[in-house]
C-alpha cells in the first residue's frame, strides 16, 4: 500500500488508477472500517482510503483535540485489508487557507436530529467530503449506515450536484452485544461499555412497539417513554425517534402501517461520550 500526505502526491499516484473506490475516514479504524474497505475492493477499482480529522465538523465544545489519532496502526490495518492507497493529509495540506467556501446542505435534511443537536456539523461534513471527491474523483464511495443521516445527506449532495459517483451504504457492524462499532467507543470506561448496548436495545424496542401504532400521537408517546426510560438509566439523550428512511421526516399514518419505510434513530451521551445508532424497520 502506498501512503501519501500531499495533494500533489495523491494526484501523481491516482494517475495509475482510472477506476477508484473511496473510503473516507477520520482514523482510529476498527472492524467496521475494514468492512467498508472490503466492500470497496469488490467495486473493481483501486481502493483509496483517507484519514483526516476534519475540524470543520466539530463544534467549539466537542472532542476535536482529543479525537483518537492512530495513523501508524491505521495504515497497518488498511494494508492488511488490501487498501491500495492511503491519503493522510495534515490540516495545513487539506486547508492551506481558511475554508471560507462551504457546502450548505438543505436544512430540511441537515437541520434535524444530529443537525439540530450539532449546529454546523453537516456543513463541515459536506464540505470535506466534496473536497475529497474533487481530489480523488472516485467512481464510487463507501459509507457506513451507522451515520444514517450523513449517508442520506451525501447521497443527496451527489444527486443535486450531478457527481458521477455511486454512493454505497454498508450495514452497521456491531459487537456481539449489539453495540455499533465506533471510534468513540474507546472513550468508554468498563462500566459505561457494559451499559452502552442499551441504546441499540432502546431503538429496537421503539421500532417494534411502533408497529402497532395507529397514529402519530401514539408514536410521539412511545418516543417520549423511550427517551425517559434511557434517561432513567443515567444517559443524557438528544433524541430517540422513528422517522421515514427516505428523508428523515416524521412518518404519517401510511408510513406506520407499511413495512420497510422507517428507521429508529438515537443519540445520547453516556458520561462524556456521545453515541449514535439506528435500526431500520
Amino acid at each position: 500500500m502506498r501512503i501519501v500526505h500531499t495533494v500533489d502526491a495523491l494526484r501523481d499516484a491516482l494517475a495509475s488508477w482510472p477506476a477508484r473506490a473511496l473510503v473516507p475516514t477520520m482514523g482510529n479504524l476498527h472492524a467496521g472500517h475494514m468492512a467498508l474497505i472490503e466492500r470497496a475492493r469488490r467495486s473493481g477499482g483501486a481502493v483509496i482510503a483517507s484519514v483526516f480529522v476534519n475540524r470543520l465538523q466539530f463544534g467549539p465544545n466537542e472532542d476535536f483535540d482529543r479525537y483518537p489519532r492512530t495513523l501508524q496502526r491505521d495504515a497497518e490495518r488498511l494494508a492488511d485489508a488490501g487498501c491500495d492507497l492511503l491519503f493522510a493529509p495534515d490540516e495545513a495540506e487539506m486547508y492551506p487557507q481558511p475554508q471560507t467556501w462551504r457546502v450548505l446542505p438543505d436544512p430540511a435534511l441537515a437541520g434535524v436530529l444530529d443537525g439540530a443537536a450539532r449546529p454546523g456539523h453537516f456543513e463541515g461534513v459536506a464540505t470535506v467530503v466534496m473536497k475529497l471527491f474533487q481530489l480523488v474523483q472516485p467512481s464510487c464511495a463507501v459509507f457506513g449506515k451507522k451515520d444514517y443521516q450523513q449517508l442520506l445527506l451525501i447521497r443527496e449532495m451527489v444527486r443535486q450536484f450531478a457527481l458521477p459517483i455511486e454512493i454505497i451504504g454498508l450495514d452497521t457492524v456491531r459487537d456481539v452485544d449489539g453495540l455499533a462499532l465506533s471510534s468513540r467507543n474507546a472513550y468508554l470506561d468498563p462500566a459505561q461499555r457494559a451499559q452502552a448496548p442499551q441504546l441499540h436495545a432502546a431503538l429496537c424496542a421503539l421500532g417494534e412497539a411502533a408497529r402497532g401504532c395507529a397514529d402519530t400521537a401514539a408514536l410521539a408517546a412511545l418516543e417520549r417513554d423511550a427517551l425517559q426510560a434511557l434517561a432513567a438509566r443515567g444517559w443524557a439523550p438528544d433524541y430517540l425517534t422513528l422517522r421515514r428512511r427516505a428523508d428523515l421526516q416524521q412518518p404519517g399514518a401510511e408510513d406506520l402501517a407499511a413495512t420497510g419505510r422507517l428507521v429508529a434513530l438515537g443519540a445520547a451521551r453516556l458520561g462524556g461520550t456521545r453515541l449514535i445508532d439506528n435500526v431500520e424497520f
